[in-house]
């Protein structure tokens, strides 16, 4: 299978370090591009034999480092830059002009790579035709690792802000980029920032978070898109919101996955997609007509005691003609008529805001280890409000958004509400089905927030995030009402106390009456042989060897701590070298004020090349008090064990309305 290594030349002079994969014969053949800041020769290498199959079947297929990354020039001054989307335009152009090229281009990947596609596509070059977006994000602000429901994400400051520090201060691979390697790394190591800083300056819903988001715009987009979602993935909301939105060719596969690869990700059951892209790719690239099938495969989830390494979800797989279903309901839960343990009365309820609840839940985005699943939600229940309703003695499906409309007080300007969706079992086990938080102080705008008044009563609505569930005759539907959604997300800043007014509050589900009009179900490929669920991989496929994950409550310190990390060494082979990869840390907060809380985590790459080993090691600190988060973040950079550059930030951000 030949291979390349090349520089694309960008209109400002700047080089795009690329790897084409190409079929054996002659041409011409379509080009699918995927681009990442996530080194295509070492940290993400792992990726390769999906190239390669996708070469195997007739396509070119484009690895490219994004500038200021990898082996590519320039700086990477944040992700999905205006100049990042122009030098992305210009490589579609290089390539459907390449004398091999059917002239024909499409763009894939996942997350980071997903992103760019979308952003892509909605900018509309004449030559990209097809995209496939796998786990990314129409909503760059509420749907990514950043903000959830308005409030700063917490546990997420473990992972992906920080380890992109250390990764944008790696040098380019020497025997790639040749003579000057040196001069491009301390230029790199000396002016990339960390593009947490601009994250933190920007904590509302503003300007700088609606380029890029394809929320705003479904309409700018005309390539026949692809949309792969996961229900245990942060970025699922996008799939029936956009298949609605966008006006182009489509296609929706939403399956049970974590932000992992589909062929290994927990939860299961697990597909190869490289048939499905096929498909996609094949239809649309190439003007292959396969067999018609409807444009929504989802796979249905039911009931299932989800716990936090949950390897298989109950359920299977369906086809859907089309979104909104034609036989969607809405069924509305009054809070008035459920069951409320421990309370009695109508109304109202008041809850002493907590900051660490939520651990149960974990991290909104289940990805590999130890970003994992939630667990049985028991010991959060026992400080959150809780409302369930009678066994049900009918099976109850919903697809879609889960809507909670309420009546809140609060005894302090800026409070959170928490709400899980929760399916609890005969034996009493609680296993979440979705959940969603608002930061009531954006309940009418995420763009302007406005603090509450103490005591004042708001009615709020907003959604949960989007799911597919299938509760069983039985069991019982449980609402959890909470202040906090701990360490998911950052707690609000004053102790203090909510309080919920049953009256009129309802919960609506988005249920679905009798089966799909398409009785045949998909035929779904299993993994490749060999490729089997992984507990231990990293986010970037590479070998884990340790990993940490506990939740320890100090009862003398009042705080709880969440621990997370993993660690790995992978081995030197022809395709790559030798490197070791580690990150995580420690997140907590005081239980009496929950304004206290802090981050402390560390990043570490270390690559042996023949000719030299380097070392990036990223520390942060983040805290805060009532009114102010507070950075301190330090780089330091080695060249054969002997230090080269170390660089030193501290910031304050004030609390918007967090």
């Amino acid at each position: 299978m030949p291979r390349e290594h090349l520089f694309i030349p960008t209109s400002d002079g700047t080089r795009l370090a690329a790897t084409l994969y190409s079929p054996d014969g002659g041409g011409p053949w379509p080009a699918i591009l995927e681009a990442l800041p996530y080194r295509k020769d070492d940290i993400t290498a792992s990726y390769r034999p999906e190239y390669v199959r996708l070469a195997e079947k007739g396509y070119v297929v484009c690895r490219l480092d994004v500038r200021g990354t990898g082996s590519s020039e320039g700086i990477a001054p944040d992700e999905y830059s205006a100049q990042e989307r122009q030098d992305l335009l210009e490589v579609i152009g290089w390539l459907a002009s390449q004398s091999w090229s059917s002239g024909a281009v499409g763009m894939y990947g996942t997350s980071y790579s997903g992103f760019n596609s979308l952003q892509i596509a909605s900018d509309r070059p004449p030559e990209l035709k097809a995209i496939i977006s796998i786990f990314a994000s129409d909503d760059r602000h509420g749907d990514d690792v950043h903000y959830f429901g308005g409030a700063l994400k917490q546990l997420d400051l473990l992972d992906y802000p920080l380890y992109m520090v250390a990764m944008n201060a790696l040098p380019p691979v020497p025997a790639l980029y040749g003579e000057g390697w040196r001069e491009l790394w301390e230029r790199r190591v000396l002016d990339t920032d960390p593009w947490e800083i601009a994250w933190l300056e920007h904590q509302r819903f503003d300007d700088y978070w609606k380029y890029g988001s394809l929320r705003m715009n479904y309409g700018s987009v005309e390539a026949a898109t692809m949309l792969v979602t996961g229900w245990a993935d942060g970025y699922k909301n996008i799939g029936l919101r956009a298949f609605e939105g966008l006006r182009c060719p489509k296609r929706l596969l939403a399956g049970p996955w974590g932000h992992a690869a589909v062929d290994a990700s927990l939860p299961g059951p697990n597909i190869d997609l490289v048939p499905e892209m096929l498909k996609w790719w094949d239809r649309w690239l190439k003007g292959i007509e396969g067999e018609p099938e409807p444009p929504i495969t989802v796979f249905v989830r039911r009931s299932t005691k989800i716990d936090f390494t949950t390897r298989q979800i109950s359920g299977g797989w369906r086809y859907e003609p089309t979104w909104p279903l034609d036989r969607g309901t809405q069924t509305r839960l009054e809070l008035e008529k459920a069951a409320a343990p421990g309370r009695e009365g109508d109304g109202p309820d008041a809850l002493a805001i907590r900051g660490d609840v939520g651990w149960t839940g974990w991290i909104s985005c289940a990805g590999n280890l130890p970003w994992g699943q939630p667990g049985d939600q028991r010991p959060d229940e026992a400080y959150s409000l809780v409302y369930e309703w009678e066994p049900l003695e009918e099976e109850v499906e919903i697809l879609g958004h889960p809507i909670l409309e309420v009546t809140v007080s609060s005894s302090t300007p800026i409070a959170y509400l928490s709400a899980k969706l929760c399916d609890v079992f005969p034996d009493g086990y609680s296993s979440l089905v979705t959940r969603g938080m608002l930061n009531l102080a954006q309940r009418e705008s995420r763009d302007s927030p406005s603090p509450l008044e103490p005591g004042r009563a708001y009615r709020i609505a907003f959604e949960l995030e989007v799911t597919s569930w299938v509760f069983e005759v039985g069991h019982r539907i449980r609402l959890d009402l909470a202040g906090a959604d701990w360490p998911n997300t950052w707690a609000p800043p004053h102790p203090g106390t909510l309080t919920i007014d049953r009256t009129g509050g309802t919960l609506t589900l988005p249920t679905v009456e009798g089966p799909s009009p398409v009785r045949e179900p998909p035929v779904m490929t299993p993994p490749a042989p060999g490729r089997t669920q992984e507990a231990f991989e990293s986010a970037k496929g590479n070998v884990t060897e340790g990993v940490e994950w506990r939740i320890e409550h100090d009862a003398l310190g009042r705080e709880t701590r969440a621990v997370a990390g993993s660690s790995g060494t992978t081995p030197t082979d022809e395709e790559r070298p030798k490197f070791r990869e580690e990150y995580g840390g420690t997140v907590g907060v005081s239980v009496d004020d929950p304004g206290s809380a802090w981050v402390d985590g560390r990043a570490v790459f270390e690559i042996a090349w023949p000719e030299v080993t380097v070392r990036s090691e990223a520390h942060h600190r983040v805290e805060s008090d009532a009114t102010t988060y507070r950075l301190k973040l330090e780089l330091d950079v080695s060249e054969n064990g002997e230090p080269r550059w170390s660089r030193r930030w501290e910031r304050e951000f004030p609390r918007d309305h967090q």
